[in-house]
């Protein structure tokens, strides 16, 4: 009986390593392709404005919401282990900071990464399935300067917009449950929170929220560019889309808080945390 040898193609191609290295060379070229078109010529308006629209626009609401029961959460969670320790009035120092720091950049992002990436994916899928992508290039348009640009725009741009009204609408949440419900001293909670809430943090979270709306739009772009055929394919890349921006998101998310937290050590070496 043959035997397949090492040197065998057929082989290779089902080797896990193989496969592994064909997707990140893969993954590589789409994303010089994507900054070279980005850097060398601008996206059409009428390809970047619905981008927009549907980045921007139609995820306020949900995100919104998604920043409002998390602020009102945050809150109550956090009050039983403050009050233990009698310092109700620093409740305010938590939940703000791991609002604009934390939870408003990688909560929108991760709502973005489910409602937005996973429709990147399975529209761009589709486009291929049906060969509207090779139409496009029959037609001389490069299928990366028409579809992937604009949605990396936007999601660039837009995405740090969002999470800075998660931000917002989280902070009130947790103002109004801790002030009303939890009978904590407004004027306390906001002096505390003040003190500790600063230009850096909010720097800290945009720049978060930024590099995940770079991953979202490019994890998504790209599975969708290699959908498999029929709706099976289609949905299978709208899936792999989400659960690999997702943990993306939470990978990057630890790399920037160490860089973040020591770059700022760096700056001001002499600064501290009080409670």
């Amino acid at each position: 009986m043959a035997t397949a040898s090492k040197d065998d193609p057929a082989s290779k191609e089902l080797d896990p390593v193989y496969l592994a290295f064909v997707a990140i060379g893969g993954m590589v070229e789409f994303i010089l392709s994507l900054l070279l078109w980005l850097i060398t010529q601008r996206p059409y308006p009428k390809t970047l404005l619905p981008n927009f629209y549907q980045v921007g626009v139609r995820s306020v609401p949900v995100v919104s919401i998604t920043g409002m029961f998390i602020g009102m959460v945050l809150a109550v969670q956090t009050y039983d282990a403050f009050r233990t320790m009698k310092l109700e009035s620093r409740l305010g120092t938590v939940i703000n900071r791991s609002m604009v720091t934390e939870l408003g950049p990688v909560l929108a992002a991760t709502m973005m990464a489910g409602r937005i990436g996973g429709a990147m994916a399975a529209e761009i899928g589709t486009m291929k399935v049906t060969e509207q992508i090779d139409a496009l290039r029959c037609l001389g348009t490069n299928p990366i300067h028409y579809l992937v640009v604009p949605r990396f725009i936007a999601c660039v741009t837009l995405i740090p917009v969002l999470s800075i009204i998660a931000d917002f609408v989280g902070i009130l949440a947790g103002a109004l449950v801790s002030t009303t419900v939890l009978r904590v001293d407004s004027f306390y909670y906001w002096q505390h929170s003040n003190a500790l809430v600063g230009l850096w943090e909010v720097f800290t979270g945009l720049g978060k929220a930024t590099v995940f709306g770079a991953e979202i739009a490019i994890i998504s772009c790209y599975r969708g560019f290699q959908s498999g055929a029929g709706a099976e394919g289609v949905g299978r890349s709208a899936t792999q889309a989400f659960v690999q921006s997702f943990i993306a998101i939470l990978g990057t998310d630890f790399i920037l808080s160490v860089t973040f937290n020591n770059i700022y050590y760096s700056l001001w070496p002499d600064a501290e945390i009080e409670l």
